[in-house]
Parts: C-alpha cells; structure tokens; sequence
C-alpha cells in the first residue's frame, strides 16, 4: 500500500528523482586497467572476463542521496544496506589523485560519530557534488533552527 500512494517501503517518494544516483566509474576510475583489460581480450578473452568481472563489482555499489537521506547499497545476491540521515553527517572526505581530478572521480569518505567512516567508497564520479550537497542541506538546516 506503501507503493501506491508514492511512497517506497524506506519512506522516500518514488515520485521524485534522487539528487545524486551513481555507482563507481569504471573507465574514469582506472582508465589505464580499463585500456588494459580491452588489450587483453585477444588473450584468449581473459580481457572480456576481466571487464566482466569489473563491471559487475561496480555495479553492485549504488549510492543514492534524496532530500536529508543518503543510502547506500552494496551486492549482487547478498545486499547489504545503509542509510544515514545527512543531520548525522559530522565530515565528508574527498581523496583524489591528479588523474582523479582530471576525470571527475574520486574516493568519498562519510563520517558520523566516531573516528570510523561510515562508509568509503572508491571511483565515486563527481565527488564534490555529493560533498557540496550535504554542506548545502546541513548549513540549511541549521538556519531553519
């Protein structure tokens, strides 16, 4: 019943597109081993098996970040679900080497309380845009206080 009035079973509104909805880059993240693995595909198809092999661990990751929830989604059989309110986000972490930057990618690192990530995730595309937005809602949240 949930579902039909535009509500998902988690409370968020099927209705309304997430702000940001990505999975780890492949080429972006390693253009280097993706170059690689397409070299390789000669080789008896080890480089088909290779980008197979990558492509179904990328998109076995999904972060999704709708209005203050950020949820995160991990496996392929086995899921392993998180979901953090950004009012309990204290620091957002962004690693990026130079090729990282050229290609808009990068490691994202959440953390709540404690000396713990939540969560890190590498090859995240367009790091500073999931960064800018929880500075946006937190600060915004605090001038409704």
């Amino acid at each position: 019943m949930a579902i039909a009035s535009g509500l998902q079973p988690n409370g968020r509104s099927s209705l309304n597109k997430p702000d940001y909805d990505a999975s780890p880059a492949m080429f972006r993240n390693q253009p280097l081993g993706f170059i690689a693995a397409v070299l390789l595909i000669p080789v008896f198809g080890l480089g088909i098996l290779l980008l197979l092999y990558w492509y179904i661990k990328a998109r076995s990751v999904r972060l999704t970040i709708a209005g203050d929830a950020i949820h995160l989604s991990r496996g392929i059989l086995s899921k392993e679900q998180t979901d953090i309110d950004i009012r309990e986000i204290r620091t957002v972490l962004i690693r990026q080497s130079f090729w990282q930057r050229i290609f808009n990618v990068g490691q994202v690192e959440v953390f709540t309380t404690g000396d713990m990530p939540e969560f890190s995730l590498q090859g995240m595309p367009d790091p500073n845009f999931v960064r800018d937005y929880i500075r946006g809602r937190i600060n915004r949240e605090d001038e409704e206080r």
